[in-house]
């Protein structure tokens, strides 16, 4: 009786992680109509990343990054967003294909990210970039946010990493 009850607990926790922790893939469209606006950023994302050292890479990074990613007057990256979140995408670029392959978009509103001046709120583009090899692992995704209704920031801005 106790086997029954520790496979029956297995098995409701398996059922319960794979619906409760994968992601949705019904706000996916074709990667064909992600808009270049978009792909254009992910792309500089990309290339700043690929800089030679963390502290280049920050400075870069402040002029695409958007949301929570920077502090309200737009003009340093929040705290802690350099030191953990960036370096992990700084150091782990080397996992992934050059040029970037997108192996999947997922297209969402969002009611609004960061804080102040700079707080945006628009579409989310969460895009999917491939693995050199599959042996490395799954691919990660980078968002990326359209504002809109902002006053003075009008082009996309990258608002979640540290997934690569």
């Amino acid at each position: 009786m106790k086997r029954f009850k520790v496979i029956s607990l297995y098995i409701a926790f398996i059922l319960f992680s794979t619906t409760s922790f994968s992601q949705s893939t019904e706000s996916d469209i074709p990667i064909s109509e992600l808009p270049s606006s978009v792909e254009k950023v992910l792309q500089q994302y990309i290339e700043i990343l690929r800089s030679p050292n963390l502290d280049i890479v920050a400075e870069k990074f402040v002029a695409i990054a958007g949301g929570s990613l920077i502090n309200t007057d737009g003009s340093d990256l929040s705290r802690g967003k350099k030191e953990f979140s960036l370096k992990k995408d700084f150091d782990d670029l080397q996992h992934y294909a050059y040029p970037i392959k997108i192996t999947r978009v997922n297209k969402a509103e969002s009611n609004g990210q960061g804080y102040g001046a700079t707080a945006i709120k628009g579409v989310v583009y969460k895009i999917w970039i491939d693995k050199k090899s599959s042996d490395l692992g799954m691919p990660a995704p980078i968002s990326i946010m359209v504002p809109e209704g902002h006053a003075t920031i009008k082009t996309p801005k990258v608002v979640n990493i540290g997934s690569l």
